[in-house]
């Protein structure tokens, strides 16, 4: 079970909440980059790329190791799992929700067609005023 009250979660969605941020995660989910392949997409300095990085380590969505002078990074989806977990509960609700709207507007369908459906059976002679001719 997800501990809801823990500050992984806010830390991811903090996280997540930056362009950025999830477009580099989302590079990482083809595998390893380097921080500079990381930045090269948003015509950014390696510092300020790496900011977004630290961040990103800090939530644990990212793990950085070093190659020579080069830092490499890699997606760690264990957090993103917990986050999904935490929204799952929010789908649940809504979908129960409305599917509780779709059965209220499909009887109030079919109570509006069966009123028209009255309204057009009805004979000629009750539908005519008083004093009218036939």
């Amino acid at each position: 079970m997800v501990e809801f009250q823990t500050p992984h979660l806010d830390a991811v969605f903090h996280a997540l909440s930056d362009p950025t941020r999830r477009a580099m995660l989302h590079r990482l989910t083809n595998g390893e980059h380097s921080v500079g392949d990381l930045a090269t997409p948003f015509n950014m300095s390696l510092a300020g790329a790496s900011k977004h990085i630290k961040v990103l380590e800090a939530a644990g969505l990212v793990r950085r190791h070093i190659k020579g002078r080069t830092h490499i990074c890699q997606l760690e989806a264990a957090r993103l799992a917990e986050a999904q977990e935490w929204l799952r509960t929010y789908e649940r609700f809504w979908t129960s929700r409305l599917d509780d709207l779709e059965t209220i507007l499909r009887e109030e369908d079919s109570a509006a067609a069966e009123a028209a459906d009255k309204l057009s059976r009805k004979p000629a002679n009750l539908t005519k005023r008083k004093g009218e001719r036939e």
